[in-house]
């Protein structure tokens, strides 16, 4: 099969090109000479190497009312994504090579992109007790997380991180230290929770645990990456361990980038783990992303049901989704404002995240694999949840007028989003 995009302006190594490239087998060709089974004319749009998600939920096996791979990689691929990791915290747990198996199997029969699972750190994902069969896991598992769940033991870290190193795995990890938390904690321990009534979560829970492990990681010598990062001390905990040398990395959603805890609503589309936090806290995220310090940007796509999501902000689940709204969220908000530049996002969104979790693709260039999001920079509207692929519609973002959509997806040089297409199956036109 071979596809040439025609007449677009090219993302590159060396900037923006205007330049046609093939799709040809797979890969990236810049030899057009021959025939083409499918043209695309896609003059005035963008092409780009596909985004990567290192930290999605698509809660298959055993909470498919949430979210199945089937509609959370359909999500992924209308949202640009060559690819996603997708989390744990499943029914079977991935603790062994045979819970794992359960969700390899649906993976390969439904998803649309590349789903990358993660193996859980402990045994049921509890964050406690027993490490899990990580030997068995170690050559079908992008890394080993136990997201949603701190890790509460140092000495059993430790052994985690040791053992993933000796199988060349990174730890991946929800840093949460629950000695630190109080029952019924809801959103960030600050002035709107005092004004309101709500129990905090404090900020420490998450820099504590993401300072235990940075000296652990040292130790070891583990590659160690650290989940949605929210507050200013885990930000500059990490801008002096990668000073120091350790290998550490790290991932923020747009959320923590975007809001404060003075935003908030009483609605629990404003509910997730880690809270959206203080100002100081998202000048420091932003000066991260700025400086290098932060890595990525991901989603945390954590799709719940409506009933769910409906119970305010005490009552609601954790978790908000994403994969529809991170790239023109992004570029509304963070690049056309002048926040960070095209180029940076591409980093933050493409590269890193590939070149850290050893994901191909990320670049456009000769033989490089056919996984390539074709962007309209120009297009305005108003995101609708409603009109999402995933069956999670829990945003902060629903009715915002935004600017930049995805057009096409290309992922092995296979055509799996159209917005012509998509446009037409839910118009009937």
């Amino acid at each position: 099969m071979r596809t040439l995009l025609k007449g677009a302006e090219v993302y590159t190594e060396g900037g923006l090109i205007r330049r046609d490239i093939a799709l040809s087998d797979g890969r990236i060709s810049f030899d057009i000479e021959g025939s083409f089974d499918v043209v695309e004319n896609i003059e005035g749009f963008v092409v780009i190497p596909g985004f990567v998600d290192v930290h999605v939920h698509l809660r298959e096996p055993g909470f498919s009312y949430k979210e199945t791979i089937a509609t959370g990689t359909m999500a992924a691929a209308r949202g640009g994504y060559r690819a996603v990791c997708a989390m744990p915290n499943i029914k079977p747990v991935p603790s062994d090579i045979e819970n794992l198996e359960e969700e390899l199997h649906i993976i390969e029969r439904d998803a649309v992109i590349p789903v990358y699972p993660y193996g859980a750190i402990t045994m049921d994902q509890t964050g406690r007790g027993e490490l899990s069969r990580m030997e068995e896991m170690a050559d079908k598992v992008i890394a080993f997380s136990d997201d949603g769940k701190g890790v509460q033991s140092g000495e059993l870290m430790e052994e985690a991180m040791r053992r993933a190193a000796s199988l060349g795995k990174m730890i991946v990890a929800h840093c949460e230290d629950e000695t630190e938390l109080r029952p019924g904690g809801c959103i960030h321990d600050g002035a709107f929770a005092r004004e309101h009534g709500y129990v905090g979560i404090n900020s420490a829970s998450e820099w504590k645990q993401v300072k235990r492990d940075i000296e652990l990681s040292e130790k070891t010598g583990v590659r160690y990456h650290v989940c949605h990062v929210s507050t200013k001390e885990s930000v500059e905990l990490i801008r002096h361990a990668k000073r120091r040398g350790v290998r550490v990395t790290c991932e923020t959603g747009p959320h923590y980038l975007l809001y404060t805890d003075r935003d908030l609503k009483e609605d629990g589309s404003w509910k997730m783990n880690p809270p959206i936090r203080e100002k100081e806290d998202r000048a420091a995220l932003l000066e991260g992303i700025k400086d290098g310090t932060v890595d990525c940007i991901i989603t945390d796509h954590a799709p719940h049901s409506k009933e769910e999501k409906s119970k305010g902000l005490s009552g609601s689940a954790f978790g908000i989704v994403g994969l529809e709204t991170a790239f023109p969220v992004v570029y509304s908000r963070l690049v056309k404002t002048g926040v960070i530049s095209f180029d940076r996002m591409i980093e933050l969104m493409c590269v890193n995240p590939g070149d850290i979790f050893g994901i191909p693709g990320g670049r456009i260039a000769e033989g490089e694999p056919a996984d390539v999001a074709v962007l309209d920079l120009e297009r305005e509207y108003d995101i609708d949840s409603s009109d999402f692929f995933s069956k999670g519609k829990s945003t902060l973002f629903d009715g915002q007028r935004v600017t930049g959509e995805v057009a096409m997806n290309f992922v092995g040089g296979k055509k799996v989003y159209d917005r012509a297409r998509d446009l037409k199956k839910r118009t009937g036109l």
